[in-house]
C-alpha cells in the first residue's frame, strides 16, 4: 500500500471520531511515519503529549502541539488485506486519540479498543 493511500486511511479514521469529541481536540498534530522506533519496532501508534486529564489550569496554548504518530510499516506487516488495514488504522487512531483524552490502555481494552 502506498504511503499516500495509508495517509488517506488515517484521515478517514480521524473523520470517524464523533464531532462532539473531535471539537475538543486542540493543538494536536497527526503524523504518519513509515517505521516505529527501533526500541519498539512493532508499535502501531504513539501519543506524545500531556493528556487533557493531566493538564492544570495554567496549561497554555504556548506549548508545542501534542503528537499522534501512526506507523505504516508495522501496520501493514500485520494486515493481509486493505480491509484489514482500514480496520487496524481506525483502531489505532481511536486508541491514540483516547490517550489524548486521558483514557489508559486498561480502559481501552475494557471498551473493546485493544
Amino acid at each position: 500500500m502506498t504511503r499516500e493511500r495509508f495517509e488517506e486511511l488515517v484521515s478517514d479514521a480521524l473523520d470517524e471520531i464523533p464531532a462532539e469529541l473531535a471539537s475538543k481536540i486542540d493543538n494536536v498534530v497527526v503524523l504518519v511515519e513509515d517505521d516505529a522506533p527501533a526500541d519498539d519496532p512493532t508499535l502501531l501508534g504513539l501519543y506524545d503529549g500531556v493528556p487533557l486529564t493531566e493538564r492544570t489550569p495554567l496549561w497554555s496554548s504556548g506549548f508545542l502541539p501534542d503528537r499522534i504518530t501512526i506507523f505504516r510499516n508495522p501496520t501493514l506487516a500485520i494486515c493481509d488485506t486493505e480491509e484489514d488495514v482500514v480496520e487496524e488504522v481506525l483502531v489505532t487512531v481511536v486508541h491514540e486519540v483516547a490517550h489524548y483524552f486521558g483514557i489508559d490502555d486498561a480502559r481501552l481494552h475494557e471498551l473493546g479498543w485493544a
